[in-house]
């Protein structure tokens, strides 16, 4: 009988649990053991799991979050706890591993294969900015959340004549900020993919406060960056454990100086972790669900150090190491089709 472990990593993400009750319900399906590895690769350094039941996994499918626990820990800070990792997949008589995270888990998954451990990925993150893969589970779900926040923002920048500000999540990548806009009709869309100019964002804005709209939204991305100065706005500068600082304070920033030179009230808004909590939607159950199925399927198969991945329909296989060599980044041709709907600046 096999002995598979599957663990989550990073960021909380709803469809983390659909993924869990899906490879668990395959595997025992197979006759398999299946250990949840508490709070990602820390549960596994430190040898915290638990035998995966059916009783565990009841109930689980509409629960947002991860009933393992998560953690953003890099193994590889310290070669003692890469030793104390391999030492408890022997101890553990662990044949397999499923790890379900973004670029950061599965750059240490792709880490440990390459060391020979038969390691199977899933691709999750609410950025949707992972290669290889058209969809991340847990991204439908936060263009939702976003999406009605800006429905119930244009009621109240209608009501009381404002420039509306949201401050969204995406780091690198702007994909809920563009989906999301698009969807809740904004007036304009910042994402780190553009490096924008306050100058012609607030031309555009008052092009359309020209034309007779009293309000207007913008929705921007966490890691939108401004072209004169070029450096993020952050929370602070203290960075995790792959060197990542805490973003934040562009949406107060816009909105600050947009009042300054249009005079108009503007007010700001951050979702945060809204965005990554609670139900997820319809489509990311399914979607977490069929990765769960496919990943115990490439484990069956022996076809480690790959993703389970969306292509079109069909969730397929690929390369582990094409999922964290680049990052997906929002098509411009899509982001162009948001721009059919900002007001044009004066000068154009």
């Amino acid at each position: 009988m096999k002995k598979i472990g599957v663990l989550t990593g990073g960021g909380d993400c709803p469809g983390l649990n659909a993924v869990i009750r899906a490879v668990v319900k395959k595997s025992h399906r197979n006759g398999w053991e299946v250990l949840g590895i508490i709070d990602g690769w820390k549960g596994l350094i430190e040898g915290q799991v638990m035998t995966l039941t059916e009783t565990h996994i009841s109930g689980i499918l509409p629960k947002g979050g991860t009933i393992l626990g998560t953690s953003r820990t890099n193994p590889f800070k310290d070669q003692k706890h890469v030793d104390a990792l391999l030492d408890n997949m022997k101890k553990f008589k662990l044949d397999a591993l499923i790890a379900i995270g973004g670029e950061d888990t599965l750059g240490v998954a792709l880490k440990l294969y390459k060391m020979g451990i038969p390691l199977v990925g899933v691709p999750k993150t609410i950025d949707n900015d992972i290669s290889g893969t058209d969809y991340t589970f847990g991204f439908d779900t936060a263009v939702s959340i976003v999406t009605d926040a800006i429905d119930r923002l244009h009621t109240t920048a209608e009501s009381h004549h404002r420039i509306m500000v949201l401050e969204v999540m995406g780091r690198h990548a702007g994909w809920i900020a563009t989906m999301s806009g698009i969807a809740g009709g904004a007036d304009d869309i910042l994402i780190p993919e553009i490096p924008f100019d306050l100058d012609a964002l607030c031309a555009n804005l008052k092009a359309r406060h020209d034309t007779g709209k009293k309000f207007s939204i913008v929705v921007v991305s966490e890691g939108a960056i401004p072209k004169d100065t070029k450096q993020f706005e952050t929370v602070s500068q203290e960075k995790d454990e792959f060197g990542h600082v805490r973003l934040g304070g562009i949406g107060q920033r816009l909105a600050k100086e947009i009042e300054k030179r249009l005079g108009v009230e503007t007010r700001f808004t951050v979702l945060g972790h809204v965005q990554r909590g609670g139900s997820p939607t319809a489509y990311d159950r399914v979607l977490a669900t069929r990765y769960g199925v496919e990943a115990v399927e490439l484990v069956k198969s022996g076809q480690f150090g790959k993703m389970v991945a969306l292509r079109g329909y069909e969730i397929v296989p690929v390369d582990l190491n094409e999922s964290v060599t680049k990052l997906r980044i929002v098509d411009m041709k899509i982001y162009n089709i948001a721009r059919t709907f900002f007001a044009k600046p004066v000068e154009d």
